[in-house]
């Protein structure tokens, strides 16, 4: 059987949807359209192909292109979290492809978490855990990564350059990680994210804020110390056993000295 999944989201959304494509992936040969950032990630399809190339946006709103309709008609079957809720789209893939499954791409706050919402959705085993497969870069660094998707999720920068001249002094080395659009002197660019994984599964410790860098330094394996302030932890929290969780609904009254002990608990750094 040839499957396509189409999962759109970002970073942080993909990874915890990473469960439900690998159990898509089994008994058929998985071809998966994701946003382009995320496709270095997934490894548990036969291909891959950025949703932006596919045309596939426009459909519902101008006719298809031939080479579109064949592309989906060449599949058994389509399990999409794309366009479901918008009806034109819905209407369009319908008259293409006989056998569409339209899922929801966000999952109601009802206490079930985002990765089990989705797993349960394919009716792939829960709890869902994201494992990214990679090499680690071993690097014994403290990575930060200062920035989410939304300001309101950010402790402040000033806090974070603090923290990181104080575990300095404790002879730890840190680095700042940032996007290619994120501004911050010194940090280190990584623009793709398997070869961030791999650097972050080697790391000491991996700091961010809710992000997706924060889910995919988890999916990899990183000891994480993920800062929680307004998203329901329950719902969004990044999956993993190495993952700690400091939470705190005003981040802005999270002091630096509490993240700093937190910090050196999770390194085993001894006072």
């Amino acid at each position: 059987m040839r499957r396509l999944a189409i999962r759109p989201g970002g970073i942080g959304d993909s990874i915890l949807g990473f469960p439900a494509l690998e159990h898509l992936a089994l008994g058929a040969e998985l071809e998966v359209w994701a946003r382009t950032e995320v496709l270095p990630l997934i490894h548990f399809a036969q291909q891959t192909a950025s949703i932006e190339g596919t045309g596939l946006g426009l459909l519902g709103i101008e006719s298809p292109s031939t080479e579109l309709v064949s592309r989906l008609q060449s599949f058994d079957e389509i399990v999409t979290w794309y366009g479901a809720a918008r009806d034109e789209f819905r209407d369009a893939l319908s008259a293409i492809h006989p056998n569409v499954n339209y899922l929801t791409a966000l999952p109601a706050d009802d206490g079930l978490h985002a990765a089990d919402y989705f797993a349960t959705q394919v009716g792939a085993p829960v709890p869902a855990i994201p494992k990214l497969t990679l090499s680690p870069n071993a690097n014994r660094l403290i990575w930060i990564h200062p920035f989410s998707g939304s300001a309101r999720k950010n402790w402040p920068l000033d806090h974070y350059q603090l923290l990181a001249r104080w575990l300095e002094n404790t002879g730890r080395a840190v680095q700042f990680i940032a996007a290619p659009h994120q501004h911050l002197p010194g940090a280190r660019i990584i623009k793709n994210l398997a070869d961030l994984a791999a650097h972050l599964a080697g790391s000491s410790l991996y700091i961010g804020n809710d992000s997706g860098i924060t889910h995919l330094a988890a999916a990899a394996g990183a000891s994480t110390l993920a800062l929680f302030g307004p998203t329901n932890p329950n719902l969004w929290a990044p999956r993993s056993p190495h993952v700690k969780l400091l939470i705190e609904p005003d981040l802005d009254k999270l002091s630096v000295e509490r993240v700093l002990d937190a910090t050196l608990a999770q390194t085993g750094f001894q006072t």
